[in-house]
């Protein structure tokens, strides 16, 4: 396993950018790739994780917008807590809903509305995976006092603040 101060493929890509375009200050490349490789790594995981529900990544933050909320949720609000479009939301809550690991009705209160709530077993996808999903992240992060997870996180805020997010 790779140490802290070891080089790493990240180091190697931009000393061979540095190389190709020497004018250039190839700086940025060590931060946002490694941030890019790390949630590359990270999604992967996921998805062998989730392979035994038979659930995607998107499916699985739909039913995690729904576990975190107190109520059911319209379409919109599942858009506004979660990175996907809202013609994904439609696609991705037809199809968790022919599995039966969502619930669709109509709202009481304005029929043309329709509310997402989780079944019990779109609960146990839920339930099973944010406890390994956690301890995974937490392994991934075992290296890194309290302190420094504060501030990366800090960090990590403001850049993703710079790009609009």
């Amino acid at each position: 396993m790779n140490t802290a101060g070891a080089p790493d493929l990240v180091d190697r890509i931009q000393r061979e950018w540095q190389l190709a375009y020497p004018g250039l200050d190839m700086r940025p490349i060590g931060v946002l790739s490694r941030i890019q490789h790390i949630a590359t790594l990270s999604n992967h995981r996921l998805d062998r994780s989730l392979e035994p529900h038979g659930v995607s990544r998107s499916e699985y933050d739909v039913l995690g917008a729904l576990a975190r909320a107190d109520r059911p949720l319209r379409a919109s609000e599942v858009v506004s807590t979660t990175l996907l479009s809202g013609a994904s939301i439609t696609k991705i809550t037809e199809t968790l809903s022919r599995r039966g690991l969502l619930e669709r009705r109509r709202s009481e209160r304005d029929g043309r509305v329709v509310l997402l709530q989780l079944t019990d077993e779109g609960r146990r996808v839920v339930d099973v995976e944010l406890p390994r999903r956690l301890a995974d992240d937490e392994r991934a992060l075992s290296g890194l006092t309290a302190a420094e997870r504060e501030t990366l996180s800090t960090l990590l805020r403001k850049v993703s603040s710079a790009f609009g997010g």
